[in-house]
């Protein structure tokens, strides 16, 4: 055990999911007498207080601006990425894509430089999908956080690619075709970045990667029963936690009178902040399940004053999901990895309706192992839909598998390890990376 308090510096890709994640990794270094502090921008500016969590604010200069949840949505939206195209079209899109996480680099990085020696961190936790050179040069310990799909975290030839939704019991034809398909419209994009990277003291690259996890301790939350590391092991430097849940403590929920009092199953149905932003397929899904004998509480978005829900509903901009969740028999998400392994934790049945990125692989994974069914968010039928509800409804052996599942997360309590891996990596950062 070290001997001493830890300044604890969190660099998260400031949407909810990524926050999300690192705000339950913070949550036990806090438990255990470190001092957490968050980079955020001023969207974020007093959403971390209640956590114990401190904030250090990054300046609104640079190329890229603090924006909303709903301007990103929309952003998204336009270019294509938010919409009904299938997984292989939108990996079309990836070079717009690495433009963006370019500029999001070069951001984050001359902000980091600014406050590292502000904050004086003891070991910085990254969670990002790109190199930050600040960190990496700056002799500090890294850890990084993934809060994705493990996939993201090393291409390996034995499993899917990232963000195909490609089953990983399927034709491996079709994974080949969509690595190549990634490749070529990224391989400019990835060589300058490269050359960015190296031009501020970096060591090149792997080819076609904008990071280089061999660098750092990397941990992620994903079930074992989802896991990949079956058919792609990972070294010593990867740790797997069940899920990286916050707690809510703060945030007490019921279930309201109006929707208590009323028939039928309870259903959770979330498309999270960014894909909800897409009012027009939201408006869709909710005239659906206006047809159901079931109950719903929805987690509208940013956006839920543009749309009005059913008598057999409620909801809110945002709920408390981890407070939520405990409570409902089934859940219909975007199959964020949040939304995935919090489900998993309290063991309900899941309806994955993907829009994007590593949401497609969450979805398949959960449809191949058998913990849901997979639709499709915006050509999924009514008949389908209200289908599916029933079936993972009355699948009683299902009840009994995810009901194990969860005493086995519950049990296990992996995260509670969190603290104690960190503080190990400060001390000896040799017994995990070369």
């Amino acid at each position: 055990m070290i001997n001493k308090r830890l300044n604890v510096l969190f660099v998260p890709i400031l949407g909810a999911g990524h926050v999300n994640g690192c705000i339950g990794v913070a949550e036990r270094m806090i438990e255990s007498g470190h001092r957490a502090v968050f980079m955020v921008d001023t969207v974020w500016s007093g959403k971390l207080t209640a956590y114990g969590i401190e904030e250090a604010l990054m300046t609104p200069e640079g190329t890229v601006p603090p924006i909303s949840a709903v301007e990103k949505a929309r952003y998204m939206m336009a270019v294509g990425v938010i919409g009904g195209a299938s997984a292989h079209q939108k990996a079309r899109l990836r070079a717009t894509v690495a433009d963006w996480w370019t500029k999001h680099a070069q951001y984050m990085d001359g902000e980091l430089r600014r406050l590292l020696p502000v904050i004086r961190p003891d070991v910085i936790v990254l969670d990002q999908f790109v190199t930050l050179p600040a960190a990496e040069l700056s002799g500090v310990p890294c850890v990084w956080c993934w809060s994705s799909v493990p996939l993201v975290i090393i291409d390996d030839e034995r499993a899917p690619p990232v963000q195909s939704g490609l089953s990983a019991s399927g034709d491996q034809r079709l994974w080949h075709e969509f690595r190549e398909l990634v490749r070529d419209v990224t391989r400019e994009k990835w060589q300058a970045f490269n050359e960015w990277a190296v031009g501020r003291g970096c060591e090149p690259l792997p080819e076609y990667c904008f990071h280089s996890p061999t660098r750092y301790l990397n941990i992620y939350g994903y079930p074992l029963e989802l896991d990949y590391q079956d058919i792609r092991p990972l070294g010593r430097n990867y740790v797997r936690f069940d899920a990286l849940k916050r707690t809510e403590r703060h945030l007490p929920f019921a279930v309201p009178p109006e929707l208590a009092t009323k028939p039928g199953a309870l259903v959770y149905f979330s498309m999270g902040t960014i894909s909800s932003v897409d009012v027009q397929n939201m408006r869709r899904l909710v005239a659906i399940l206006a047809k159901s004998p079931h109950r719903f509480i929805i987690s509208m978005g940013p956006l839920h004053k543009e749309y009005t829900l059913a008598d057999n509903m409620w909801g809110q901009e945002s709920v408390p999901q981890i407070r939520v969740l405990p409570l409902v028999d089934l859940v219909i998400t975007h199959s964020g990895v949040n939304t995935v392994t919090e489900t998993m934790f309290f063991g309900k049945p899941m309806i994955a309706m993907p829009v994007f990125g590593e949401q497609y692989d969450n979805a398949q994974r959960l449809h191949d192992k058998g913990f849901g069914l997979r639709l499709d968010a915006y050509k999924c039928s009514e008949e389908e839909l209200l289908a599916a509800i029933e079936t993972l409804l009355n699948d009683k052996a299902l009840a009994e598998r995810l009901a194990e599942v969860s005493r086995r997360i519950q049990t296990d309590n992996s995260l509670a390890k969190v603290s104690q891996l960190i503080e190990d990596f400060v001390q000896n950062p040799r017994k995990y990376i070369e």
